[in-house]
């Protein structure tokens, strides 16, 4: 230590004469009344905008993750329909729900204030992925040979000139 500098002081400081801990010290409690903006050099990851809780905080876990829940459990119906094959068309069917799954997820993103863990990036960010991926996904499946259900005259001239 160098001299005119004083110790940090320890957790187990005695309280002083007011009876305040090192704890209570006005440095160490939060600010009331401050700004909710973020600072301006940030020290650590900040949270995503949607990231707050779905639900009031003394609903059950399940509650305040519901649309989590209902993307995930929407995806696992699809991929259960594509893996147990139980029709003809059944990989199709499921893809669709799978891509119909993740436009859900965009437009929860989109119309809900929060959405718990569902919010991973910014809402931009975040509308954006889930958006593309899910239309992707729905218009690839709805081309799949054999027996296409989406017929686009363009794309198939692109794949004959590429493919010959």
């Amino acid at each position: 230590m160098g001299a005119g500098t004083s110790p940090e002081p320890s957790k187990d400081a005695e309280p002083s004469a007011a009876g305040e801990s090192a704890a209570d010290t006005p440095a160490a409690r939060p600010r009331k009344g401050g700004s909710r903006r973020f600072p301006s050099v940030t020290r650590d990851t900040a949270r995503p905008e949607g990231g707050g809780r779905a639900a009031p905080g003394d609903a059950s876990a399940p509650a305040r993750q519901w649309p989590l829940l209902s993307v995930l459990g929407a995806v696992g119906l699809g991929l259960l329909i594509v893996a147990t094959e139980p029709f003809g068309q059944a990989f199709r069917v499921g893809l669709v729900i799978i891509g119909a799954a993740l436009l859900a997820g965009a437009a929860l993103r989109w119309t809900l204030p929060s959405v718990g863990m569902l919010a991973v990036r910014s809402r931009f960010t975040d509308i954006t992925t889930y958006g593309v991926l899910g239309l992707a996904i729905v218009l690839l499946s709805l081309m799949a040979q054999p027996r296409p259900w989406l017929n686009v005259p363009f794309l198939e001239d692109a794949v004959h000139f590429t493919v010959r």
